[in-house]
């Protein structure tokens, strides 16, 4: 029977078995509940380099690690040291965080009293229903620690776990945006950045793993119980789970990096090295090392993940962080090749959510609308666009259109006809949506890198003042922008994106690079967030849910299920289209209404300017504004007020 990597439980012990194809004796280690070690091991390599033990006598709650003897030779790519604690690749559950420490890095150095130790567990399998989340929904974006931590209902004692995700209060309001699925920033074991304990910061977000399966002991104190019951949680609410993951390097970074896992067991096979060079990692992430994902046992190892948190927790889908290098090899991006193929074709995993972040820092590392379908796909170029035609930016109109409709110059590729943009404004990278409309340029000195970090075109504006203001002329010129852009974004084809607080106007004070910010800076200020903010965001994302039309994959035909009209109601001519500063665009959809179940038009029109603008629509019928009056009246012209955003029905 062949042997399975990491730890597998019988009903009189435990088999142990860990990867290396270049040491030459690994040893298991053994911790009792003190984290005395107790046993060091000598275990048997197999023939497909796989180091297997039995041990009588274990049960769940164990705790264990590794020690790889070989040869230390970083010019070589080698960095066998036996005194360094290695986690197992296929760790579950750890005992404590991670924390950085210079003696990680030293040759030599014991590292038994800083390494985390796994913990033998036995995972309840749950049987996967089908995803609660569809693409075409609302995603919602959420740091955990940071979402929770100033959560006037939350007890203090769950704050900033993903537990807090569960309370009543959390998903009443989640209920109350309609979100469709919570997108869970990573949540794996992660240690901080060599740069920032000496700069008394923290990575707060955790883009920088060690284990790729195992919980952060902080954000999950109960582990993948904690995990499993609280998507449970939020299925009953309708509420889908997404897992934001980090396949593309690891928190053990350049040659200058601690050694913590894959780089003491398999550097060379787990880590990608510039060809001829075994000394110099490939760096295609910006992080120090960029993982091999196309090596069959890496492959195995991600797909093996991906498959625990299905069957352990229910997840509906996954977004991967720079998700080029999944599918890059030795040659370049291969939108068909293995990884790839095996993440979708795998029959746990065929049915559920996959979302790439197509960029990355490497060669040919720009790769929107080449993923292979089903994959969806973030879409910066909406975020762009969108920013520079409210920001008013000249000859926008045409980008802007483009967005509403789905992106097809983008992902028609190949005689596809249907999108799979995820639209979205903000992220957790860059600025806020409130900082967008609140600042010129990026505010990162608590950094501690001179304001040297960070994306530097923004594409924002600050409405008059750097930062904040008291001046309520400015204030309302902010709201009103941020009313626009949220509008807007509801009304895209496709699936959304909005980060946790942008409905309500969170700041970051101008930092657009927080990840180590782990303080008021990111924590989500549930006090301070604008009421009315919220209840726009209720009222769109309402709109969206209740017209089809939105979330429909399709491209339009061109066949009057949409078509695009000037303030005069005239078809927009391409004399209009090239107009650089045209600050109207009237949008007129076919569209099912769930509300009454009739086929009918729905407009939406798009004022940039300042001022309030008339609008002529088809005259064949009365039009009526959505929100706003209970009784509206029906119009054939109406006036759309500077910088915002007007839905209406036929009547």
């Amino acid at each position: 029977m062949p042997f399975v990597s990491g730890v597998t439980l019988t009903a009189t012990g435990a088999t142990f078995v860990v990867r290396s194809s270049e040491a030459t004796k690994l040893h298991l280690c053994l911790f009792d509940q003190t984290g005395r070690e107790t046993d060091r091991l000598p275990m048997t390599r197999d023939e497909d380099d796989l180091h297997h033990l039995f041990v009588e006598g274990i049960a769940p709650g164990a705790r264990y690690g590794y020690r790889a003897e070989g040869t230390y030779a970083p010019d070589d790519g080698l960095w066998f040291d036996p005194s360094k604690l290695l986690v197992d690749p296929y760790a579950t559950e750890l005992d404590r965080p991670f924390r950085y420490d210079p003696m990680l890095s030293k040759f030599g150095a014991d590292t038994q009293h800083l390494v985390p130790r796994a913990i033998v567990t036995r995972d309840i399998d749950v049987t996967p229903a089908p995803p609660v989340f569809r693409p075409g929904g609302f995603i919602y974006e959420v740091a955990v620690r940071p979402f929770t931590m100033l959560h006037p209902d939350v007890p203090e004692a769950q704050r900033g776990t993903i537990a807090a995700l569960a309370h009543p209060s959390v998903i009443a309001h989640l209920k109350r945006i309609g979100v469709d699925a919570i997108e869970l920033m990573p949540i794996t074991a992660w240690i901080d950045e060599r740069h920032l304990p000496p700069l008394g910061l923290t990575n707060g977000w955790g883009y920088n793993p060690v284990a790729f399966m195992a919980l952060d002991p902080r954000l999950a104190p109960g582990g993948m119980a904690e995990l499993r019951d609280t998507v449970a949680r939020l299925h009953a609410e309708g509420i889908g789970v997404i897992l934001d993951l980090v396949f593309n390097h690891t928190g053990e970074s350049d040659r200058f990096g601690p050694t913590l896992s894959m780089r003491g067991l398999d550097n060379r096979v787990a880590l990608r090295h510039v060809p001829g060079q075994p000394c110099t990692l490939v760096n295609d992430t910006g992080t120090g090392n960029t993982v091999a994902c196309d090596h069959p046992y890496v492959r195995q190892l991600i797909v093996d993940t991906l498959r625990h948190f299905v069957l352990k927790a229910g997840i509906d889908g996954f977004r991967f962080d720079l998700a080029p290098i999944i599918g890059r090899t030795a040659t370049g991006f291969e939108a068909r090749g293995e990884t790839l193929k095996a993440m979708l074709e795998d029959e746990v995993l065929a049915d559920r959510v996959m979302i790439a972040e197509p960029w990355d820092i490497g060669p040919g590392g720009y790769q929107l609308g080449n993923f292979p379908a089903p994959f969806l796909e973030w879409n910066d170029r909406v975020r762009d666009d969108v920013r520079c035609y409210w920001r008013g930016d000249h000859d926008k109109t045409g980008a802007l259109a483009s967005a509403l409709a789905g992106s097809s110059d983008i992902f028609a590729r190949g005689g596809a006809t249907s999108t799979r943009s995820v639209n979205f404004l903000a992220a957790h990278d860059g600025f806020t949506l409130k900082d967008l409309v609140s600042y010129n340029g990026k505010h990162n000195e608590a950094n501690g890198e001179d304001n040297r970090d960070g994306h530097n075109e923004n594409h924002s504006w600050n409405n008059g003042v750097e930062g904040e203001t008291d001046d309520p002329s400015i204030v309302a010129r902010r709201r009103a922008d941020l009313k626009a852009l949220i509008s807007t974004l509801f009304a895209t084809r496709g699936t959304v994106m909005l980060t946790a607080g942008d409905e309500g106007g969170r700041s970051q004070r101008g930092n657009n690079n927080a990840y180590c910010q782990d303080n008021e800076i990111t924590w989500v200020d549930w006090a301070a967030l604008d009421e009315e903010l919220i209840a726009h965001t209720a009222f769109v994302s309402g709109l969206r849910k209740r017209f089809g039309v939105f979330s429909q994959f399709s491209f339009f035909k061109g066949d009057g299920d949409v078509s695009w009209i000037t303030p005069s109601g005239q078809p927009m001519a391409v004399s209009d289209w090239e107009t650089p500063d045209f600050a109207t665009l009237g949008m007129i959809l076919q569209t099912d209404d769930a509300g009454t179940g009739r086929r009918l038009r729905l407009a939406v029109l798009i004022n940039r300017a300042q001022s309030e603008q008339p609008f002529s629509l088809p005259a064949d019928a009365a039009w009526c504004r959505i929100g706003g009056d209970e009784n509206p009246k029906p119009e054939k012209q109406v006036r759309i007020p500077g910088r915002s955003v007007t839905f209406l029905l036929e009547n």
